[in-house]
C-alpha cells in the first residue's frame, strides 16, 4: 500500500509538471508584430562619385517591430535583413542583395561602400539605375518574419579607377622582336598601322596581328618614346597582368607563329593573347 501511495504522489507531481510546461508554452505563443517603418537620410536618389567616395552616401533606419507573445512584448534579439534589388524585379531578381544587419536599427554607407555593394546587382557603371530597398525583421523563424515598406532610389554607379593608367592620348602600339618590326621605335610604315591597337573603350584596346614563335614585345603609347611604355608584370604568352613601367620583362611570344588577337584591359590590368 505504501508503494502504491508513493507512486500516486510521483504521478501527481509529473502531471503538475507537464501541465505547467503546457501553460509556459502557451505563454510563449507568438501573437504579432508591428511592420517596421523603413526610412533613409536621402530622398529619391543616392549620390555616388569617385571624387567624393569617402563621404557618406546614405543612412538607412527602421523602427522596432515590437514582437508580441502571449506573455507580452518579446525581449529576444531581432535579426534584420536589408534587401536591395533592381526596380520591377519584386525582390526576386537573380542578383538580389541581402545584407544581415543583426540587432541594429540603422546602417550607414559611404559612397564607395554603397557603390561596391550594388555592383553585385550587375548594374552598368555610368548609367542610371533604379533600385528598390526594404528591411525584413525576424526572430529566426518564417512565422515571425515581417516585411517593411519599400523605398525606391535612382543611383549612378561609377567604375573604380583602372588598375593600370590608360594611354594618355588614347593611342597604343606594339613593338618587339616577336613581330616583323623588331624593336623599332618609332615604328616605320607599314608597322605604324598594322601594329596599332584599336581603342574599344576607354579602358580596353585590341589588336589582331601576325606574330613570330620567338622573341618578346612591349606596348608603347607614344611613337619614339620608351618612357611611357607598358610591360609584363606576371603571366605567360597567353594571359597575365601588366603595368606601366620603363623596365623588363617584355611579353612573351607564343609557341606557335600565326595570327593572334591581343586584348589589353586597363581596368582590370590584364591581357589575353588568342590564336585566330
Amino acid at each position: 500500500m505504501k508503494k502504491i501511495i508513493q507512486s500516486l504522489i510521483y504521478l501527481s507531481i509529473a502531471i503538475v509538471f507537464f501541465v505547467s510546461c503546457e501553460k509556459d508554452e502557451a505563454k510563449d505563443t507568438f501573437v504579432s508584430g508591428t511592420t517596421p517603418v523603413f526610412a533613409a537620410s536621402v530622398k529619391d536618389s543616392i549620390g555616388l562619385n569617385f571624387n567624393t567616395e569617402d563621404d557618406k552616401a546614405v543612412t538607412f533606419s527602421w523602427s522596432n517591430p515590437n514582437y508580441q507573445f502571449a506573455s507580452g512584448i518579446s525581449s529576444h534579439n531581432v535579426a534584420y535583413t536589408l534587401e536591395i534589388d533592381t526596380a520591377g524585379a519584386n525582390f526576386n531578381g537573380k542578383n538580389k542583395i541581402s545584407v544581415s544587419i543583426s540587432q541594429d536599427l540603422t546602417v550607414t554607407y559611404t559612397q564607395k561602400a554603397f557603390n561596391i555593394l550594388i555592383s553585385d546587382l550587375k548594374v552598368k557603371t555610368g548609367k542610371v539605375a533604379q533600385l528598390e530597398m526594404r528591411v525584413l525583421a525576424s526572430l529566426g523563424s518564417k512565422a515571425t518574419s515581417i516585411v517593411s515598406n519599400k523605398l525606391v532610389f535612382k543611383v549612378l554607379p561609377y567604375a573604380p579607377p583602372p588598375k593600370v593608367p590608360v594611354p594618355t592620348a588614347g593611342t597604343l602600339w606594339v613593338t618587339g622582336n616577336a613581330f616583323a618590326s623588331d624593336w623599332s621605335n618609332p615604328l616605320p610604315s607599314p608597322f605604324d598601322v598594322s601594329q596599332k591597337f584599336t581603342k574599344v573603350s576607354d579602358t580596353q584596346y585590341e589588336l589582331v596581328v601576325d606574330m613570330k614563335s620567338t622573341g618578346n614585345y612591349k606596348l608603347i603609347q607614344e611613337q619614339g618614346v620608351w618612357g611611357t611604355q607598358y610591360k609584363k608584370l606576371a603571366g605567360d604568352a597567353s594571359s597575365g597582368t601588366f603595368e606601366k613601367k620603363d623596365a623588363d620583362p617584355g611579353f612573351d611570344a607564343p609557341a606557335v607563329a600565326g595570327k593572334y588577337k591581343l586584348v589589353f584591359d586597363f581596368q582590370a590590368g590584364t591581357y589575353t593573347v588568342t590564336k585566330q
